[in-house]
């Protein structure tokens, strides 16, 4: 069975959502915390978050870790 990983649980918010917000904005992970509250809760999306920005990518399939 596989698992997709397409948000920030805490804030109920979709990487694809982000993405372009954090792009026109020209925000790292630390600006999408401080201003969405994305990745300041629990955590766990930092990490993808940090690929998102990356790659692109708005949906994953693997766990990843800090």
């Amino acid at each position: 069975m596989s698992i997709l990983i397409t948000m920030c649980v805490c804030q109920r918010m979709s990487f694809e959502r982000l993405l372009p917000i954090a792009r026109e904005k020209e925000w790292g992970v630390d600006d999408i915390a401080r201003e969405t509250l994305c990745g300041a809760g629990c955590g766990l999306c930092r990490p993808y978050i940090r690929e998102m920005l990356k790659t692109g990518k708005t949906v994953f399939t693997d766990i990843l870790t800090e």
